[in-house]
């Protein structure tokens, strides 16, 4: 049976709901205050008629990103769309009783990612094709262009799938291709290759190193092993450039990156001595290292390497201590902190709940969280306000455009 349904408001996950008698429902793909005609089930409509458009509905820029869901708020105004993600984060705050200052959500430009993991597939007639999954599918849509990449990514898809044409000679392998656009050119690592017995042989790696010498990559890596690197990839983390580890982690935009460094280093302005935990290969790091000395933790013993490189091209910088440290299983603690006056954390998506209930007991007066989950930054936020800090302020990043995913900074003080 056909519903009726005004959508009364957008829920966190990016679908307009309704309200009614028998309880929410859920409508993707439609905004606040649009009158819509759905076939309901279990509280969802995956389908609608639009009988009434709200004035912030816009065209969309990409039925590719329809297709798939990486972007199911193209069709948003961006007024609404960033005031929406600002309330996201308030609300996330205020499930664990935090109020503070939560400014205007910062924009980031189209064509401006450098980031994409794409996956390749055998189309019907042959072709090798790259995209990405179709909502809940299996399937993989073709990318020809996406207008949130940098315009180098899109125009390399043609050369990155003839060097994912051999990958695909088994059977099993469902390669994925993660494309970094890197100061040195493509840097490619290559996972879910088939590389059992009957896997790859040496004929088809030939032919992928090959094609990857034609299309000038910078590297071509799988599962994080270098099979050809005409030049070591870099980027610039302040005054350094560090040399990239295959499968490296990055930040997927520099403009969202410039937004998060620039309000961190602004945090710790005056400390002498600053930790940044969970570094990767030195994205804050560097830039704090021009403010105040630096000891710099982070799992991954390759970007640790990294930035200890990367420290060596840099000039003018205050002094820097890197070490590859487990900090879920072994979290620094006060001691292992001593004389830091500020902290910053940029923990994955899980979280550093292990690590900030370690922080209280440091002489830090400053502590900058960067997240790219407002829900487990909002859970060890709460850990630092009962132990005496103040959350002073809150910068969602809107790194991740037309999509659902929110980063933030948020600043504590004592």
């Amino acid at each position: 049976m056909t519903q009726t349904l005004t959508i009364a408001r957008m829920g966190h996950q990016g679908d307009g709901i309704a309200d009614t008698a028998d309880g929410p429902v859920f409508v993707p793909g439609a905004l606040p205050g649009e009158v819509v005609a759905a076939e309901v089930k279990d509280g969802r409509a995956e389908r609608f008629d639009l009988i009434e458009a709200s004035p912030d509905r816009r065209p969309i820029h990409s039925q590719i990103y329809a297709e798939c869901g990486v972007a199911p708020l193209q069709h948003w105004a961006e007024e609404p769309y960033l005031a929406w993600k600002r309330e996201v984060v308030i609300q996330t705050l205020a499930r664990e009783g935090l109020e503070t200052e939560v400014e205007a959500a910062v924009a980031t430009p189209l064509a401006s990612r450098r980031r994409l993991a794409l996956h390749a597939r055998k189309a019907p007639d042959g072709r090798v094709i790259l995209g990405f999954k179709a909502r809940k599918s299996w399937r993989v849509v073709e990318l020809t262009d996406c207008p949130l990449s940098d315009p180098q990514l899109t125009a390399a898809l043609p050369a990155l799938a003839r060097i994912a044409a051999p990958l695909l000679g088994h059977p099993k392998s469902a390669p994925t291709l993660h494309v970094t656009l890197t100061d040195s050119g493509l840097d490619v690592d290559v996972t879910g290759v088939e590389k059992r017995s009957g896997g790859l042989n040496g004929d088809q790696l030939a032919l992928a190193i090959a094609a990857a010498a034609e299309a000038d990559l910078a590297r071509l890596s799988l599962d994080g092993d270098t099979l050809v690197m005409a030049r070591q990839p870099r980027v610039r983390f302040g005054r350094a450039s560090v040399p990239l580890p295959p499968g490296a982690f990055l930040q997927a935009s520099p403009a969202a990156e410039a937004a998060m460094v620039q309000r961190a280093v602004a945090a710790v302005k005056g400390a002498k001595k600053v930790a940044d935990l969970f570094c990767g290969a030195g994205t804050f790091t560097f830039p704090l290292a021009e403010v105040a000395s630096v000891t710099a933790a982070d799992s991954a013993a390759s970007s640790i390497a990294a930035l200890k490189a990367g420290a060596s091209t840099a000039q003018g910088l205050k002094g820097i201590e890197a070490q590859a440290r487990d900090l879920f299983r072994r979290p620094l603690s006060p001691y292992d902190l001593k004389g830091c006056e500020a902290i910053v954390l940029d923990p994955p998506r899980a979280g550093a709940l292990e690590q900030t209930q370690q922080l209280p007991g440091t002489k830090a007066s400053v502590i900058v969280g960067v997240s790219c989950n407002p829900q487990t930054f909002a859970r060890d936020a709460r850990v630092l306000v009962d132990s005496g800090f103040r959350l002073e302020k809150v910068t969602p990043i809107d790194q991740f455009i037309w999509s659902t995913h929110i980063e933030l900074v948020g600043v504590f003080r004592r």
